[in-house]
């Protein structure tokens, strides 16, 4: 992959890659940190990425950095909450659909939660999906049928409300 084809990637795939980190870490910070790092990585690797598969690099990067970062960040949450005092905080929230879902979301596995996101609001078919997380196409199906299921559930149960 030469400078043209890196900045052509930029341009084509930054707002889709962001988008995604945005559902996945509900952070916009996070979410352009994350973006940049898999495009400096993107760089520092230009010499090993075809650049007609250059989407599921770009994509299947960003997931594992935001797996990586999911785990890291829940230790230290761990770590402050068992050092910091509890505070006693009201838990009376009206919730809208927007962090219902959320919340689902939230809930589900990373693979699942990826796959949901990639399919769902990112529009990739099974096989695209399969490429960026290197799944199966099967695997992908089952994956998204498990994981609409334990939404569809939640939703039914309310269970993540309590």
């Amino acid at each position: 992959m030469n400078r043209k084809e890196y900045n052509i990637a930029v341009k084509e795939f930054s707002g889709r890659l962001y988008g995604f980190a945005l559902k996945y870490l509900q952070n916009k910070e996070d979410a352009s940190d994350i973006v940049q790092d898999v495009f400096e990585k993107l760089w520092k690797n230009r010499k090993k990425v075809e650049p007609a598969k250059v989407k599921a690099w770009l994509f299947t990067c960003a997931h594992n950095a935001m797996i990586n970062y999911i785990k890291k960040r829940s230790k230290l949450m761990y770590v402050e909450h068992m050092t910091s005092p509890e505070t006693a905080e009201s838990h009376t929230k009206t919730y809208e659909m927007k962090e219902v879902i959320e919340k689902c979301l939230a809930q589900l596995p990373p693979v699942q939660k990826s796959i949901i996101l990639l399919r769902d609001l990112e529009g990739y078919n099974y096989k695209e999906i399969g490429e960026i997380l290197e799944l199966s196409e099967a695997q992908v199906k089952v994956y998204l049928f498990r994981a609409r299921n334990k939404i569809k559930k939640q939703l039914k149960d309310l269970t993540i409300l309590v």
